[in-house]
This record gives structure tokens, C-alpha cells and sequence, in this order.
């Protein structure tokens, strides 16, 4: 009995990997105002959500008062690796974009509108 549970276990934890959305996972961002950061894409809800995770700049990595905050939020997931409907921060302009976004292999497209202006930026992913 005690294999069969373990069996049944192990198979479920297996199928969460399998399920996991091709999105999750650590970004890299375009260079804006001289820095770039790793973002961590994760579920929140029924949505994704990204969290700066580490900041750079020309001399390497640096502890920006950023890391730790949410970057992206409630991404909803419409198929084909598109995501619509959610907010993206530029920190360098503390502006909120309503954003989208693309995936396709290991590459992200994003982009938003505040108003009139719209920015668009190409992340890679890191892992």
C-alpha cells in the first residue's frame, strides 16, 4: 500500500512539472536607464505575476532598492503564449503600462500603453 500512495505521489508531483506554463521561470530584461534586472515569473491566482529578483548595471550586479517588487502583475494566460490584460512598472519612470505580452521559445515580447505613449521591450529567458 504504502508503494501504490508513493507511486500515485511521486506521478502528481511529476504532472505540476509538466503543467507548469512555458512563461514561469527567471527573464531577462532590456537595458532602460542604464540597468537591466532578472524577473521571476510565477502564478498569482489565475494570473502571472513577475518579482525583480536581481539588478545590474555596467559594473555588474548591484542591490537595487527594486529587488523584491512586483514588476509585472495579472497576466492572464489566452493561449498560443499569449498574455493580456496586465500591468507591467518601469521603475526608471515609475510609470504603470496596461500591458501584453508574447512568448515564443525563450524569447518574451512586452509591451504596454500609458495613455498614448507605448513602450515594447524583448526579454530572454535566463533559465
Amino acid at each position: 500500500m504504502k508503494k501504490l500512495v508513493l507511486a500515485a505521489v511521486l506521478s502528481l508531483a511529476g504532472a505540476g512539472a509538466a503543467l507548469a506554463d512555458p512563461v514561469e521561470g527567471i527573464w531577462k530584461t532590456q537595458v532602460d536607464d542604464g540597468s537591466y534586472a532578472h524577473i521571476t515569473m510565477s502564478t498569482c491566482g489565475d494570473s502571472y505575476c513577475g518579482v525583480i529578483s536581481r539588478t545590474f548595471n555596467a559594473s555588474g550586479e548591484y542591490k537595487s532598492a527594486n529587488v523584491g517588487k512586483k514588476l509585472v502583475w495579472d497576466m492572464k494566460p489566452q493561449g498560443n503564449g499569449s498574455y493580456k490584460k496586465g500591468k507591467i512598472w518601469q521603475p526608471s519612470t515609475d510609470k504603470i503600462y496596461s500591458s501584453k505580452m508574447s512568448l515564443k521559445g525563450n524569447v518574451l515580447n512586452v509591451s504596454g500603453c500609458v495613455g498614448p505613449i507605448c513602450k515594447k521591450q524583448t526579454w530572454n529567458r535566463v533559465e
